[in-house]
């Protein structure tokens, strides 16, 4: 979904100003936009590789959710016309990345496992207890937000998001309560299919007549960390790291092989590493929606079947 899809959007009437992120390309389609969700994967603030699926996993998982958490936040989906492809409302979006967090752990510059075992105690804010260990569960959940950029995300705490500008305190506290309230609803719904929520990342804007809305994803795997329940208890006596359903062994596999925020060319994932984090993020659909993977919807070429469906779709 590169060029190809930029060339075919265009005979697309109305699509215009398409732009790149991380893992997704936007196109501007009148008052909406054309969110495709690729198989890149990022980490560390930059791309790793491809996964298989990936793209779709993600669209489809965040579609799952959206309908279904319409009940806290209303959010900016409009309709999937396609595995990989969201059609939402245009929004202007905060610049602040609502980070939600049940366990100490984590493997890169922001997370909360790497800060706490330098001895930092004061979190984004949050006074973290001491006497905890990687993996263990916090007494509460709590939100750590950062940044939102396109190069490398930072810390932050709410009263420098208030005294930047970046939100008034009445917008910090209320889409501080919509994250917290989405996580505790997300947390009771990966117990009852046997996984547990251990962090995720939301995002919201406004609308142009002030509604504030959930965008982007929620509770994907590559926004999120879930671990496998029945075997977190043991894993965590026995001093092993809990089986995980989300991106994180491949971040701790580059962690391993090179540096992800220095080097300047980062080795290749394995085949069957990529192929691996495929079917954990397959399985994660299939154990969250109760759903097959709609395999028949993704095959062809992408470019050709995303712009069918979305001219049908804009039709």
């Amino acid at each position: 979904m590169e060029d190809g899809l930029e060339n075919c959007l265009k005979e697309v009437e109305g699509v215009s100003e398409k732009r790149s992120g991380k893992v997704r390309d936007i196109w501007a389609i009148g008052d909406k936009l054309a969110i495709a969700a690729t198989d890149r994967l990022s980490a560390f603030d930059r791309f790793l590789t491809l996964i298989p699926y990936k793209g779709a996993v993600t669209n489809l998982t965040s579609a799952w959710w959206f309908e279904r958490t319409r009940h806290i936040t209303p959010n900016h989906l409009v309709s999937v016309p396609d595995p990989n492809v969201s059609l939402v409302r245009k929004c202007t979006v905060f610049p602040v990345e609502m980070v939600v967090r049940g366990y100490v752990t984590g493997s890169t510059d922001t997370s909360l496992w790497t800060h706490y075992k330098k001895g930092v105690r004061n979190y984004c804010g949050n006074v973290i207890p001491e006497g905890l260990n990687k993996n263990d569960r916090l007494p509460e959940a709590i939100v750590t937000p950062t940044t939102k950029s396109d190069e490398h995300d930072e810390l932050i705490t709410p009263v420098e998001i208030v005294e930047r500008g970046l939100m008034s305190a009445s917008e910090w506290e209320d889409v501080r309560d919509r994250a917290l309230k989405l996580f505790a609803f997300g947390q009771q719904q990966a117990k009852e299919h046997g996984l547990i929520l251990v962090d995720t990342k939301y995002e919201f804007g406004k609308t142009p007549d002030g509604e504030i809305l959930l965008i982007d994803e929620i509770h994907t795997p590559d926004s999120s960390r879930y671990w496998i329940a029945a075997s977190y208890d043991q894993r965590i006596a026995e001093g092993k790291e809990p089986e995980n359903i989300d991106k994180e062994f491949v971040r701790l596999w580059y962690r391993d092989h090179c540096d992800p925020y220095r080097d300047e060319v980062l080795p290749e994932a394995p085949k069957e590493l990529r192929l691996e984090l495929s079917r954990r993020y397959v399985n994660l659909y299939e154990r969250i929606t109760g759903e097959g993977f709609p395999y028949e919807a993704c095959k062809g070429d992408p470019n050709t079947r995303i712009h069918r469906n979305l001219q049908k779709a804009l039709s």
